[in-house]
C-alpha cells in the first residue's frame, strides 16, 4: 500500500506495456459502510475476490485507487488506514486473489486535521494516484480501465481518457444518474465487480488482432 500525499505530474517517456484495472475500494471491492476505520469492519462484496482473481489470471494488474478522507476528517489515522488495507488484502488472499498495488489519498479540503486539509492532486478525480501507479508499475494507461461506484471514479476515468465502468453496488445506482446529468462518459454500468471484470476482459479480447484471439 502506498499512501499518496501531493503528487506532481511528470512526462512519461518510456513505452508502457502493462494493462491495469484501477479499482475503487469501498462500494466496489468492499461493502459500503461509511468510513471504514477498523480492520474488523472490512467485508468483501460477494464475488469481488473471484473477479480480482480473474484479472490476475488474465495478466491485468488489479490496482486500488481510493480516496480516504476519513484521515483528514480525524476519524482515523494513517495507521488505521493501513490496517484496513491489510485486512482487505488478507480477505482477498484467502480466496486466491492478489492486488498489484494500492494507492490512497488521505487529504480533503474540508478536513479537520491540518496536515491533511488541502485539495491535493492525489484526490480523485485528480490523476495523482494514477500517475504514481503508472511510474511504479509500468502501466500502459491506454490499455487500462477504471472501475468504481462513484461520480469521482467516472470523472477520474474521463480525465485519464480511459473507459469508466460503474458498478451498481455501493453508491453506483445514484451516481450513474448523476453522471448522466453531468454529461460524463460511462462505458458500461454493470451489477458488480464480477460483471465489470468480464466487460474489461471481453473488451481486451476485442482489441486483439484476430490471429491473437
Amino acid at each position: 500500500m502506498r499512501r499518496v500525499g501531493e503528487v506532481v505530474a511528470e512526462g512519461i517517456v518510456r513505452m508502457r506495456t502493462r494493462a491495469a484495472a484501477f479499482l475503487d475500494r469501498d462500494g466496489t471491492i468492499t461493502s459500503e459502510r461509511g468510513y471504514v476505520t477498523r480492520p474488523e469492519d472490512v467485508v468483501l462484496i460477494d464475488g469481488a475476490a473471484v473477479a480480482i482473481r480473474e484479472l490476475n489470471e488474465a495478466g491485468v494488474l488489479a490496482v486500488i485507487i481510493s480516496n480516504q478522507s476519513g484521515v483528514a476528517r480525524g476519524l482515523m489515522s494513517e495507521e488505521d488506514m493501513a490496517a484496513v488495507h491489510a485486512a482487505t488484502e488478507s480477505l482477498l488472499s484467502a480466496e486466491g486473489a492478489r492486488l498489484s498495488g494500492a494507492y490512497y489519498c488521505p487529504n480533503h479540503p474540508d478536513g479537520t486535521v491540518e496536515r491533511y486539509t488541502r485539495d491535493a492532486t492525489c484526490r480523485k478525480p485528480a490523476l495523482g494516484m494514477l500517475e504514481l501507479a503508472v511510474r511504479d508499475l509500468d502501466i500502459d494507461v491506454a490499455q487500462s480501465t477504471m472501475i468504481g461506484d462513484q461520480i469521482t471514479d467516472v470523472e477520474f476515468a474521463n480525465r485519464a481518457g480511459i473507459p469508466a465502468v460503474l458498478v451498481m453496488t455501493g453508491k453506483g445506482a445514484a451516481h450513474f444518474e448523476l453522471a448522466r446529468e453531468r454529461g460524463l462518459s460511462v462505458a458500461a454500468h454493470v451489477p458488480d465487480l464480477g460483471a465489470a471484470v468480464r466487460w474489461v476482459l471481453d473488451a481486451r479480447q476485442a482489441w486483439k488482432p484476430e490471429d491473437e484471439r
